[in-house]
């Protein structure tokens, strides 16, 4: 094999046409072996050290290395836990810049770095070899043909409605894809999906994690899996699991057909932590490579991890290298996969300095200045659980980010809590308090009810407390703080009353999310009624309570067609989709918001402070002079109130538009000042036109 010393500009294994490229960091390694594997993974048939080193790269050239070579390195350097290192070169290790994987983690005490069984614990040295039961990277061919038609969607951000699904659990159970397809990324261009989002009328999908992952031993040994994903192993190649021959061609061919359609296609992405946990975890690629460098150690003692994240360890971004890697990270799935944007989890860990979260740190710093980054879709969730990690509106103006206070207030105001009403009016127009500096406008709130983690909207109203015993936690993990009520009974019920009342609110609570300004955010499911037995942490539930169940499509929990209506709702009226922030009223007598008691009159502090107040209605005035203006009611109280119609100049009627408990709309209209009734928990719309 004919090897030169190559370049160190581009990390990990690239292949030119002719050879293979290999570049790794690692800024306190002392050599760096290249271990060749055959095509099944299982023998070992060349190891090479790699030839060159330029400032903490190590690398080389190898002519006869070509697309599918299975791969991996041998780091040597101190093992001195105390001083943060880690290196153990019995372990294989992943290359960070893995395209492809093949082989899937078999899990072994071999992939410890140090003797589990030694009462020094990790301070000791494991020389067992882990090569056969750890995944191996490919080396591969990047090129795809996008065919001529591939065009991005570029959604504009106020036309945005996201769909948050799970690559497996959407398509798994859904009778109209075809059973071999089903589960996997080919089933996300299926044309049964791709025509219910189009009913649906949303405009984007947004991934669980798909860069791989590994499932937790524990997890393993409970005979249960890390479904959701949230345990990332290698940041640039598609998990293996969701494909059925090649993951990365697979998932491309499903961008493209979404794009083809018109969806935009984001990711969750975990750059947050790794797979390889605390201190006492497995050395499967950062901590062998360098583990000082990639990981936020203590200050104390090297040996311990700085965890922002609950997971055991959190990625340094400080760290210029490990920057270097997220960054390309993004613009890979960018430029090769087509993404149009990400959600980044636990984000506040990514924006840490040395004296905690830095609206100016290195990351956001780096995202605000990258051209590939410009148009994209960045979404934060805003929180982590370190000191001072909670910092929802303080990303800077070119993200948006998950609004847990709209979840919050909205839960809570349709469970009967009341005194809410000057609340729930911030987050029905945007949440200025929260966002409304630094030049951000109302697309930087994502506002849900559901997401993954949690109740879905059916069980929101059908069960007080979780019941998540099947995770083998004894009901201690997920959240306990869920705002729900069961409406009566706890669980599935024959109680026709209670059926309904569910319904009822599970409409408000769709309604109002389509109705506030800001970014809707539709949990996948939600919307055929789905349940998750009550069980609001199904993060190992790779099965049907995992899985959404599309048997409820065509009876009466299936709401499709209500949230087609909405949907179209909000694609009708511009001031709906507000690209800035809404006024009361002008000098001139217009408004963008005027907040009215039932008697249409302005909202006065009294009325604003009145007490246990449940009902809140508004109008929104119009964009344009012959635009329509719009009056939202919302009745979260148990009994039936009286409300008039305003009067405005140009409003002589107001036509039914949306009524959640009639079902009514555009037959009935009203002169302005007449008296009607709110039913009890409803929302309403009216609309009126010069």
């Amino acid at each position: 094999m004919r090897i030169s010393e190559g370049s160190p500009v581009r990390l990990g294994a690239t292949w030119d046409g002719r050879g293979t490229n290999f570049a790794l960091f690692s800024a306190h390694a002392e050599r760096v072996e290249l271990c060749l594997f055959d095509g099944q993974g299982r023998r070992e048939i060349e190891r090479i050290a790699l030839p060159e080193r330029t400032e903490d790269v190590w690398h080389g050239y190898f002519s006869e290395v070509s697309p599918g070579q299975l791969y991996g390195y041998r780091v040597y350097g101190p093992y001195d836990p105390e001083r943060g290192h880690r290196f153990n070169a019995n372990k294989l290790l992943l290359d960070p810049y893995a395209k492809r994987l093949a082989g899937r983690l078999v899990w072994s005490d071999a992939h410890f770095g140090y003797r589990t069984g030694s009462p020094r614990l990790d301070l000791s040295f494991d020389r067992r070899d882990n090569a056969r039961g750890v995944p191996k990277a490919v080396v591969v061919d990047e090129t795809f043909n996008w065919g001529r038609r591939e065009l991005r969607p570029n959604i504009a951000w106020e036309d945005t409605i996201i769909y948050e699904a799970h690559v497996k659990g959407l398509t798994q159970l859904h009778k109209d894809v075809p059973p071999a397809m089903r589960g996997t990324y080919r089933a996300l261009g299926s044309t049964a999906l791709i025509d219910h989002l189009k009913r649906l009328g949303v405009t984007t999908i947004e991934l669980l994690p798909i860069h791989a992952f590994i499932d937790d031993r524990p997890l393993v040994e409970r005979k249960l899996v890390n479904y959701w994903g949230y345990n990332t192993i290698a940041f640039f190649a598609p998990e293996l699991r969701y494909a059925q021959n090649g993951a990365l061609d697979e998932f491309r061919t499903a961008v493209a057909r979404l794009h083809d359609a018109g969806f935009e296609v984001l990711l969750d992405v975990v750059y947050n932590h790794t797979a390889e946990g605390n201190h006492l975890g497995p050395t499967l690629s950062f901590r062998g490579i360098d583990n000082a460098s990639y990981y936020w150690l203590s200050p104390q003692s090297g040996r311990y991890y700085d965890d922002f994240t609950g997971t055991g360890n959190s990625l340094n971004l400080t760290n210029t290298r490990v920057l270097q890697m997220v960054m390309d990270s993004l613009r890979y799935w960018i430029e090769v996969c087509h993404i149009d944007g990400f959600r980044f989890d636990l984000a506040s860990t990514l924006a840490r300095g040395p004296n905690g979260f830095d609206q100016h740190s290195t990351f956001l710093t780096a995202v605000r200045q990258d051209p590939v980054l410009a148009a994209a879709k960045l979404i934060a969730e805003p929180w982590d659980i370190g000191l001072g990690g909670y910092q929802v509106g303080q990303f800077p103006s070119q993200w948006s980010e998950w609004n847990d206070r709209y979840r919050g207030a909205l839960r809570r105001y349709w469970a009967g809590e009341g005194s809410l009403i000057g609340e729930v009016s911030s987050r029905m127009t945007g949440s200025s308090d929260l966002f409304n500096h630094d030049g951000r406008s109302p697309r930087a709130s994502i506002n849900h009810i559901t997401v993954h983690d949690g109740f879905t909207l059916a069980d929101l109203y059908a069960y007080d407390t979780k019941h998540n015993e099947a995770n083998g936690e004894d009901n201690r993990d997920g959240s306990d703080h869920n705002h729900s009520i069961n409406c009566g009974h706890e669980g599935p019920t024959d109680d026709p009353d209670i059926n309904a009342l569910r319904r009822q609110l599970r409409k408000n609570q769709l309604a109002c999310l389509m109705l506030a300004q800001g970014v809707p955010l539709l949990l996948a499911g939600d919307e055929v009624g789905n349940s998750q037995g009550g069980n609001n942490n199904v993060y190992c539930q790779d099965n049907e309570t995992g899985w959404v169940d599309w048997t409820q499509l065509g009876t009466p929990d299936d709401m499709t067609p209500f949230v087609a209506t909405l949907t179209a709702l909000r694609r009708e009226f511009p001031q709906l989709r507000a690209r800035h922030w809404v006024t009361g009223k002008r000098p001139d007598g217009s408004f963008g918001a005027l907040w009215l008691t039932p008697q249409a009159t302005e909202m006065t502090e009294a009325d604003w402070n009145f007490p246990e107040g449940r009902f809140l209605s508004y109008a929104l005035g119009p964009l344009d002079p012959v635009g329509a203006t719009l009056f939202i009611v919302l009745n979260a109280a148990p009994e039936p109130i009286d409300f008039t119609l305003p009067k405005f100049d140009n409003c002589p009627t107001w036509t039914l538009r949306l009524d959640t408990t009639s079902g009514k709309s555009g037959a009935v209209s009203l002169k302005a000042g007449t008296v009607t009734t709110a039913a009890p928990r409803s929302v309403i719309v009216y609309e009126s036109r010069p």
